[in-house]
């Protein structure tokens, strides 16, 4: 069991077990196996929503319990929160599959990662040359505007 602390310093538990990955399933059509072969990952690590809401299916029991909301739980998942939640659900999955499947996902997504990673710089390679003609036409708008400003005019004597 992993447990993470919301925004609103609310105490979470995480499990995963049969019983919570048919929840998941059930509510959101999401099956919690399919990360051994790597998509489920990217899409939760694309769409916070998403993960929000397998977030909460993993946590409802503990939910109704805490008389709390999806819409409150979405409430308090922001910032560092959201990173501690998305943490735990992460560990809890490589606690539940046996070893083998372990492997073959932790591959997977070490293989997703350095797709991610290598899409990155490719794309900060690629506005480079954007960002140096944003610098230069800066640097042209400093030095234009240098000039001493004008001492206005004397009215003759």
């Amino acid at each position: 069991m992993q447990q993470f602390h919301d925004s609103q310093g609310r105490t979470w538990s995480v499990v995963i077990n049969v019983g919570a990955i048919k929840r998941v399933r059930d509510l959101l059509g999401v099956d919690l196996l399919d990360v051994a072969n790597g998509e489920l990952l990217s899409r939760l690590a694309d769409d916070a929503c998403l993960l929000v809401d397998v977030i909460f299916g993993l946590c409802q029991p503990e939910a109704v319990a805490k008389g709390v909301t999806d819409e409150d739980f979405g409430r308090g998942m922001v910032g560092g929160a959201l990173d501690e939640a998305a943490s735990a659900l992460m560990k809890e999955l490589l606690v539940f599959f046996p070893n083998a499947q372990r492997v073959r996902a932790l591959g997977k997504v070490a293989v997703k990662i350095a797709e991610q990673e290598k899409a990155v710089a490719e794309a900060a390679e690629a506005m480079k040359p954007l960002l140096d003609a944003a610098r230069a036409a800066s640097d042209i708008g400093d030095s234009s505007g240098s000039s001493p400003a004008s001492s206005g005019s004397t009215p003759p004597a």
